[in-house]
């Protein structure tokens, strides 16, 4: 994190996010088509039978119905908002900005998802060190963008930077957490509904 300026991770609301996320909000944060679009992307990446962590998940993870997976973990803000997801075999409560590591053993999850949400992570590139332990061999990390941002809790980046620089900003995060093979970038954005931007990293070494 030392090669980021500490600025571009500033927030207009550094009260403790807990209070912010208190309160259950059960309600999505895209357009319909835009999740369909989530949705067909993991239907293509994620394997059948495969160990998801759905990092700073909430209610819904727009992993596709028809699709067995192994272990899906959830690790969010708020116990009611994780406790409604009928994807999650499991979940936590856990605070990535109080606590960048995962409280998972390494070489745990073949997939990590991370649903338009990492512009509220201060400590995104401790975060993403973490996920790559948690990964196993070959594992992914999918990082999902689109342009929706509670302004007050999101990093000031994401209030500075345009779309592709923020993207950029994902690559950059990636190869400063290190061990991850270079990014690639897909964009799945419906017409006349939310973009979507997906940052697929792989696993290395």
């Amino acid at each position: 994190m030392a090669l980021l300026p500490r600025e571009l991770f500033q927030r207009l609301d550094e009260s403790p996010d807990e209070n912010f996320y208190r309160e259950p909000r059960l309600v999505t944060h895209i357009d319909d088509a835009t999740i369909a679009a989530l949705t067909q992307v993991y239907r293509e990446l994620v394997p059948t039978g495969a160990d998801v962590l759905d990092l700073m998940s909430s209610w819904v993870s727009h992993l596709p119905p028809e699709i067995a997976y192994g272990r899906v973990v959830g690790l969010g803000m708020n116990r009611v908002e994780l406790a409604e997801n009928p994807r999650l075999t499991s979940f936590l409560v856990h605070d990535l900005n109080r606590c960048p590591e995962l409280p998972f053993a390494d070489a745990t999850f073949d997939t990590v998802l991370n649903a338009v949400s990492i512009q509220y992570l201060t400590s995104p590139v401790e975060v993403l060190a973490s996920v790559r332990r948690v990964l196993r061999a070959g594992g992914i990390h999918v990082v999902a963008t689109s342009h929706r941002m509670f302004p007050t809790k999101a990093v000031a980046a994401w209030h500075s930077l345009a779309p592709g620089d923020r993207l950029q900003l994902i690559g950059t995060y990636f190869a400063l957490a290190g061990r991850f093979e270079p990014p690639r970038l897909i964009d799945r954005s419906p017409p006349g509904a939310d973009p979507l931007w997906v940052v697929i990293a792989r696993g290395s070494g």
